[in-house]
């Protein structure tokens, strides 16, 4: 991809990370108002304005945003209204799937969460698994100072493209990267970034959190949660009246087991190896996450909304504490 001039941006999978949040944030905000509201439809005279159609058109304004500005700085807004956008798409993939326009196909919360869970995974195969090369570092600092020619760079963004400026020392062009980010004057007004906005608030609660005792014991308290949680969705499920695909009760209570195995795994590691127990722990989340929630959601999907919460704060807690124990590991004695 170098050699097409298709370098990567070490900072994309935030980005993918705020598209995906926001679309799914999306969803369920939209669910909740509909079901709240009683269904109301926009339009009249035989007309009802779908709100795919919405969708849509903040696709296209994403679109139009990433195509008319230069650098950095307006990718995060692209995110931002391009899940927003994305999310009212995808919540009425069942009109589009069955003949009778079914909005509430009962498959469509599974295929959307799927589909959302592919994206991630997607954009972690192609930035998470290779180390992005120093040209790429090298090249995003670049971007940075493209944004900073025209605006100045706050103190944050200049931190940042230093620290890409670090990590590209050697490629071709280095000097006068930096050289160029010397010249460009300070300026903190810049666009307002919500998706990190709300990450910074998320991270600095997870630091308050790991650097207290009860790291462990919340971890444990949420993947209990999570266990239980799963064949307790089937049992209130079945309390209903209602029946599920043997596929959908066989994955989730064999993922629940294979969540179980793993996480006893990392608790029988913890009295010799915290970091490599806590990976194991952020294993169980992650197979409760891409297993678990997907069968779930097939069953009871406001329940499983909110074990994906739960989720997703286990997977918080425990990506802080490794961090944590990784800062430790590299402290000087």
């Amino acid at each position: 991809m170098l050699r097409w001039g298709l370098p990567r941006d070490p900072e994309a999978t935030a980005h993918v990370t705020g598209f995906v949040v926001t679309a799914v944030l999306t969803v369920v905000v939209t669910r909740a108002f509909l079901q709240l509201a009683g269904f109301p439809q926009v339009g009249g005279g035989g007309l009802h304005v779908a709100h795919v159609l919405w969708g849509g058109l903040l696709l296209a304004v994403a679109v139009v945003l990433a195509l008319s500005f230069a650098g950095p700085v307006v990718r995060p807004l692209v995110a931002f209204i391009g899940g927003i956008g994305f999310g009212l798409f995808i919540d009425e993939v069942g009109k589009f799937l069955t003949q009778d326009n079914d909005y509430f196909y009962a498959p469509a919360p599974m295929i959307m969460y799927v589909t959302l869970v592919l994206l991630t995974v997607w954009a972690d195969v192609l930035h998470g698994r290779r180390a992005h090369h120093r040209r790429e570092h090298l090249a995003a600092a670049a971007d940075h100072a493209v944004s900073g020619l025209v605006g100045g760079l706050s103190q944050r963004r200049r931190a940042v493209a230093e620290g890409l400026l670090a990590r590209g020392r050697g490629a071709r062009g280095w000097a006068e990267t930096a050289a160029l980010l010397r010249a460009i004057p300070d300026d903190e007004e810049e666009v307002l970034d919500p998706v990190d906005a709300a990450r910074q608030r998320l991270r600095a609660l997870m630091r308050g959190v790991v650097r207290r005792r009860w790291t462990t014991a919340l971890t444990g308290a949420l993947l209990l949660v999570l266990l239980a949680g799963a064949p307790a969705t089937l049992m209130v499920h079945r309390a209903q009246g209602q029946t599920s695909p043997g596929w959908v009760e066989a994955g989730v209570l064999g993922a629940t087991a294979l969540t179980l195995v793993v996480a006893a795994r990392g608790w029988l590691l913890l009295p010799t190896d915290r970091y490599g127990a806590f990976r194991w722990l952020r294993g169980a989340v992650l197979v409760t996450l891409l297993v678990t929630q997907v069968a779930l959601y097939r069953v009871e999907p406001w329940l499983a909304s909110a074990g994906l919460l739960l989720a997703v704060a286990a997977l918080g807690v425990t990506g802080a504490e490794l961090r944590r124990l990784q800062r430790v590991a590299g402290a000087p004695a």
